[in-house]
């Protein structure tokens, strides 16, 4: 898209400001994708709260958190999310060669815990479900709370993905997008 179709709300509500006013900025200013969602200012404030429940206070280390959001990121074409947590990503501990990795198709070269993850997004990308496999693989390091977490990790980033593409919100200034050779 050459320009959004929703850019971020010129005079936002005094729910939604409030809202943003808490809420991840870049350089004093709300992020793009919550100044576009304060157009709706009470989905805006749950959406972050459930987000936020993944990012601060959910049950997954936020190295896995980061590599499944990556990799739906990818899968979706959302350059906006991966952009993002590229950034969260580095962060939390996942390397510039990994992030390079994960705009790349297949499993090979990871470690078995780390494939089983990336084999999840790869299920629910093809079919919306998790095959047999990769379901034995994950339950086998993951609690039933994580593993309910998993993939309503994955919902919640492949959501947010089609809000992002659809609304064609734009990356903010400095955030990386691609890497290079991910063929985006």
């Amino acid at each position: 898209m050459s320009k959004p179709r929703l850019a971020p709300a010129a005079k936002p509500s005094p729910e939604a400001i409030e809202v943003l006013e808490k809420s991840p900025a870049i350089g004093g200013r709300a992020l793009n994708i919550f100044g576009t969602l304060a157009h709706h200012p009470l989905l805006l404030k749950r959406y972050i709260a459930l987000g936020g429940v993944f990012l601060r206070f959910g049950l997954l280390p936020a190295r896995e958190r980061e590599l499944v959001i990556l990799r739906t990121a990818w899968r979706t074409g959302s350059v906006y999310e991966f952009g993002q947590h590229t950034r969260l990503g580095q962060t939390a501990g996942v390397a510039p060669a990994e992030v390079s990795r994960l705009a790349q198709p297949g499993v090979d070269g990871w470690s078995p815990d780390d494939a089983a993850l990336l084999a999840m997004v790869e299920d629910l990308h093809r079919s919306d479900r998790v095959s047999d496999p990769t379901w034995e693989a994950l339950a086998a390091r993951w609690s039933e709370a994580e593993l309910v977490e998993l993939l309503a990790l994955a919902g919640f980033y492949r959501m947010t993905a089609g809000f992002l593409n659809s609304a064609g919100v734009e990356l903010e200034a400095g955030v990386p997008g691609w890497p290079e050779g991910s063929g985006r």
